[in-house]
């Protein structure tokens, strides 16, 4: 659906991004991440012709992106950063509309559009549609951005550090809300973050980059168990990789059905990562695990956790 080949960027006779090439396939969820000035942001920005790359090619559904007018490919990537950047003089119906609207959409179309969007962002439209930025929270308004971004149903969405300001209740809540909308759409989502937390939680496949280079791409379970060098294994944990690792399983993989253990049981859903660390928060070594609707279905062991079975 995406490909860079062998795409470099300078600004001011200093590299930006240096070789680039990787092939992104459809409803991938690929994060880009790396240190400050690796070149993160300049891959979206590249993308969507913020700015143009010097030499290579990159290829949108079949064309090169410079055989694109850049308004219509904009159109076709939605577009949510950290400042958000929304109208400050315009309601959140007004918002979230700008490209349904610009697509000259019939007035009933863009208003179902709007209430899909806010119910899918959990924004009640009866409170919200005709509040002001301003009236709402921050990540009331970042959820906002992100139904912006969607009204379109763009192919493709772009996120450039998009909860990086957030406190981490509401990101915790936002990255949820974006890896449930990625599941439902199947929509290809290309994330920038410096949080390598929040990219284990979130991508299909990581691209890590430094200093405008691509130093590894893959899963994350291919990152963190196989990383390529000290840089990378550094990057991504260093000593507590073993502890990250814990949290790409779910205590479902590992569960002793129809034994049980004492006290308030663990969600099935939960991390290893977060069984491990009930476990030194109650100091025992076997938890009682739940379904779904809150029945006990089983336990697991601490030996479960710190050696899982194969």
């Amino acid at each position: 659906m995406i490909s860079f080949e062998h795409v470099g960027k300078a600004f001011a006779g200093n590299v930006a991004i240096d070789d680039l090439s990787l092939a992104i396939d459809e409803g991938e969820f690929i994060v880009v991440i790396g240190p400050s000035g690796s070149g993160k942001s300049t891959v979206l920005r590249m993308l969507n012709r913020l700015v143009e790359h010097d030499h290579g090619r990159i290829v949108f559904a079949g064309e090169e992106i410079r055989r694109f007018k850049p308004e219509v490919l904009r159109r076709r990537m939605g577009y949510a950063i950290q400042s958000i950047g929304l109208f400050p003089h315009w309601t959140v119906e007004q918002n979230i509309a700008t490209v349904p609207d610009l697509l000259a959409w019939p007035r009933p179309r863009v208003r179902d559009r709007v209430t899909e969007l806010m119910e899918l962002l959990k924004l009640a439209p009866e409170t919200y549609r005709r509040r002001y930025p301003h009236q709402l929270s921050g990540g009331q308004q970042q959820r906002v951005g992100v139904a912006r971004a969607l009204a379109g149903d763009p192919a493709v969405l772009l996120m450039d550090e998009p909860f990086g300001s957030l406190d981490p209740v509401t990101r915790d809540s936002l990255q949820q809300e974006i890896a449930r909308i990625h599941e439902a759409s199947g929509k290809t989502i290309l994330f920038v973050t410096h949080d390598i937390d929040e990219a284990l939680r979130l991508a299909t496949r990581i691209v890590l980059l430094d200093r405008g280079r691509v130093v590894q791409v893959g899963t994350p379970r291919e990152v963190l168990a196989h990383p390529t060098s000290k840089f990378v294994s550094d990057f991504v944990g260093g000593s507590d990789i073993g502890i990250k690792l814990l949290g790409l399983d779910t205590v479902a993989a590992y569960v002793r059905h129809g034994e049980t253990a004492a006290g308030e049981p663990i969600a099935m859903t939960a991390s290893l990562r977060e069984a491990l660390s009930m476990f030194v928060v109650r100091q025992v070594d076997r938890l009682a695990v739940a379904d779904d609707e809150g029945r006990t279905v089983g336990a697991i062991t601490l030996s479960d956790v710190v050696k899982p079975r194969p």
